[in-house]
């Protein structure tokens, strides 16, 4: 069973900083990764950040520098602190678990949180 739950969403001017997070429930199943994908306005999702079990982070070019991807075990939480929002950050932003059991892997989504970046 997987359950990914999100808070951390909300308006904030230009330059500011929002922190999401993503609380995991997961049994059953082994993590690949977990990630941010965003979807703005009458555009597709896209992958904003991942973290891999390992630790390793891939980051989208357009917030390399600017959002940072972390997890805390212990917490089964992962994070992405967003700094220096640009309006064209606004979207709703998903938490996603890659998981595993034996060689079948899945993708599970959470409910989504909304970001709004305001000039």
């Amino acid at each position: 069973q997987v359950q990914l739950v999100e808070s951390g969403g909300g308006l904030v001017q230009a330059g500011g900083s929002l922190r999401l997070s993503c609380a995991a429930s997961i049994s059953g199943f082994s993590i690949k990764a977990m990630a941010w994908y965003g979807q703005a306005p009458g555009k597709q999702r896209e992958l904003v950040a991942l973290i891999t079990s390992g630790g390793t982070t891939t980051y989208a070019g357009s917030v390399r520098g600017r959002f940072t991807i972390s997890r805390d075990n212990a917490k089964n939480t992962v994070y992405l602190q967003m700094n220096s929002l640009k309006p064209e950050d606004t979207a709703v932003y998903y938490c996603n678990a890659r998981v595993t059991r034996t060689v079948v892997e899945y993708n599970y989504w959470g409910q989504g949180t909304q970001v709004t970046v305001s000039s």
